[in-house]
């Protein structure tokens, strides 16, 4: 299967002399196209800076990370940007939504961004945010949303677009269990609905128990890769 984002030998370090920090060690990992993989680890084990050089927001000090081919590194700073605006979205925990825009705004602006004409945006992102079972009411604004709806319209500006990789650092660190449990279900059924390749950061175990395969990471390195369990059966609630 060919790789859509493609680590090798990748290692990452910050700072010089006895204040270095070696972020990853000689990693080396594949994701394919409508994969879902979870990356599991403590805090320190090298989680964000993997989804930063899997984005193209830093660079490896050694090693390659290729993207559909291409090796982020040697991409301009202009080719890197429109690499995140058409093929790379994210979602955080913060969110990082912007405050005085609406839902629907909010998903179209990366599309304006781009110079897509603001008729073709607005369908997109309904189509977008449609797709994360958002419909009604998107002139209002993220603080007029719950956690979890605001976290779903995240979702949609990571996808919309056609975006092929989605990249998730911990998005359900601040929702509680029945919302953040919604999510990451929305987040599995991504690969199959649309194509996109998930990489999902989280601590929990029954959110890496919905990934087709679970990256364990210690102190920068890879330590274990397991093929995910079936996924959970969410009891309905009452």
């Amino acid at each position: 299967m060919t790789a859509l984002l493609d680590f090798v030998d990748v290692v990452k370090r910050y700072g010089e002399g006895p204040q270095e920090v070696r972020a990853l060690a000689e990693v080396t990992l594949a994701v394919a196209a409508g994969e879902f993989v979870a990356v599991r680890g403590p805090s320190g084990s090298g989680k964000s800076t993997l989804l930063h050089l899997a984005g193209g927001l830093d660079d490896p000090t050694a090693g390659h990370v290729f993207f559909d081919g291409r090796e982020i590194a040697g991409l301009s700073p202009a080719e890197r940007a429109a690499l995140r605006r058409h093929d790379i979205g994210y979602v955080f925990q913060r969110l990082n939504l912007v405050p005085s825009l609406t839902a629907l705004e909010n998903v179209t602006l990366p599309l304006e961004l781009d110079g897509v004409g603001s008729r073709v945006a607005r369908v997109q992102a309904l189509e977008a945010l449609n797709a994360v079972g958002l419909d009604q009411q998107l002139d209002r604004y993220p603080d007029d949303f719950s956690g979890g709806q605001q976290q779903r319209i995240a979702i949609a500006r990571g996808i919309v677009g056609g975006r092929r990789l989605l990249l998730a650092d911990e998005p359900t660190g601040s929702l509680d269990t029945i919302t953040g449990d919604a999510v990451i279900e929305l987040l599995a059924a991504l690969p199959a609905a649309h194509g996109t390749a998930v990489v999902l950061v989280t601590h929990e175990p029954r959110y890496a128990a919905w990934a087709d395969r679970v990256i364990s990471m210690r102190d920068g390195h890879i330590v274990d890769v397991a093929v995910a369990p079936e996924p959970p059966v969410r009891e309905p609630v009452s």
